[in-house]
């Protein structure tokens, strides 16, 4: 397979992802094209919390590549639904960037005494993901989460116009973007104190389940420990049935004894220990539904 076409979004950290996946495959004596496709979360500029549907960032990727317009598409892994699109399949989990979150705020709303949060009452606090703000109204009910749309950088821009107190960001992008972050106050969040998005700082290789020669050349991106450690997250995103909008933090580590899963999700922290994705998954699911009867269980 001497020539490739790699679709992805068009926005400045998603084209760095795919140009970091495009040079390791050029390493491999590959040409690759890079197949920009605008999605549904590019167009619309709704809270998510109003638009229609799932994979606002991902699914017309992924049609770009069942269609044949595209022979594998880059996503953050994060930003796919839990259902799987019939004829897709993710070759590769390339090794993971750090899942944390991170809190960035003006100087002047930081309060390093404060709880949980070093930030002044009252706060707007920016952030679209409603796992976010779920978690922001049960850590500190006293700051006011506010709707922020728009990539990246665009984010970061609205706080320096003070259109906010504080923003959360996937410490993950912030990282592989690179950005001067020397104006603002800026912690990484504890994964234990505020879980991140299942799968958050990971990327999916994605290709047609029936293209053996691009599976194949896709196989030595994976690396065996982000794939657990997403698989363990993303298996308990799929038995509560979520999409990435779903209220749910999922943080999973290789610990000596075995992968730890630990979750949040409707104001409480949740903990397994076990011997794979699966079963740590499982445990988990079922201590939610233990303390949230209304769940019902969906296949994983």
């Amino acid at each position: 397979m001497s020539r490739v076409r790699l679709a992805t979004r068009g926005s400045r950290l998603a084209l760095l992802q795919a140009g970091w996946v495009a040079e390791r495959l050029r390493q491999q004596g590959v040409e690759v094209e890079l197949v920009v496709v605008e999605t549904q979360g590019d167009r619309e500029r709704l809270p998510f919390a109003q638009m229609q549907g799932q994979g606002f960032f991902t699914k017309a990727v992924q049609e770009a590549v069942l269609r044949g317009q595209a022979d594998m598409a880059v996503h953050s892994y994060k930003d796919l639904p839990s259902a799987r699109p019939e004829g897709l399949v993710i070759a590769a989990v390339p090794s993971r960037e750090d899942p944390r979150e991170l809190l960035l705020a003006r100087p002047e709303v930081v309060d390093e005494a404060a709880p949980g949060l070093p930030l002044c009452k009252g706060v707007r606090v920016g952030s679209s993901a409603a796992r976010r703000q779920a978690q922001l109204r049960a850590l500190r009910p006293d700051l006011e989460p506010v709707e922020l749309r728009g990539n990246v950088p665009t984010r970061v821009e609205k706080l320096a116009r003070g259109e906010y107190g504080a923003i959360l960001l996937a410490y993950a992008g912030v990282r592989r973007l690179g950005l001067d972050l020397s104006p603002f106050f800026a912690r990484v969040l504890p994964p234990t104190l505020w879980v991140p998005a299942p799968a958050q700082g990971a990327l999916a290789l994605e290709c047609r389940q029936d293209d053996e020669k691009m599976k194949a050349l896709l196989k030595p991106l994976d690396d065996p420990q982000a794939r657990r450690t997403v698989a363990a997250e993303r298996g308990l995103m799929a038995r509560l049935a979520g999409g990435c909008q779903l209220a749910l933090g999922a943080y999973a580590r290789e610990l000596a004894e075995g992968l730890e899963l630990c979750a949040w999700y409707a104001g409480r922290l949740y903990q397994a220990q076990g011997s794979s994705p699966e079963v740590v998954a499982q445990a988990v699911f079922e201590q939610i539904r233990q303390e949230n009867p209304e769940v019902a269980c969906a296949s994983p």
